[in-house]
């Protein structure tokens, strides 16, 4: 029986060598890298795909800050109007306090004028 249990040992050893091998293979095809024909059409799509990402980043970019700027121009143009009525206001009260002063300063000159002449 030694015989057979030898002869046995060895079938059940080439039989994992077989078995190996055909898992072996297997993996191996599964593993195996792409041929350069699909991993040229592989890169192709990626590239494209990232080219198109980039131009839709860059297109969101430009619509934003064209908004911002927008933005920024509207503030701009109603911080000057505030500020062209303000000066506009100022010029206004300056004027008007000016006229005041002439006014007082010619009363004052008339009353000086009358109680030099009656003295």
């Amino acid at each position: 029986m030694s015989q057979q249990d030898s002869g046995a040992q060895l079938g059940a050893f080439f039989a994992g060598v077989v078995i190996g091998g055909l898992v072996g293979a297997a993996t191996a095809l599964l593993l195996a890298p792409q041929s350069g024909e699909e991993m040229r059409r592989q890169l192709e799509r990626t590239s494209a795909d990232l080219r198109d990402r980039a131009q839709d980043t860059l297109e969101d970019a430009r619509e934003r800050a064209e908004a911002t700027i927008a933005d920024a121009r509207r503030r701009a143009e109603r911080i000057l109007e505030e500020a062209r009525e303000r000066a506009e206001q100022i010029v206004k009260e300056t004027r008007d306090q000016v006229e005041r002063a002439v006014a007082e300063a010619k009363a004052a000159a008339d009353r000086a004028g009358e109680a030099s002449g009656e003295a």
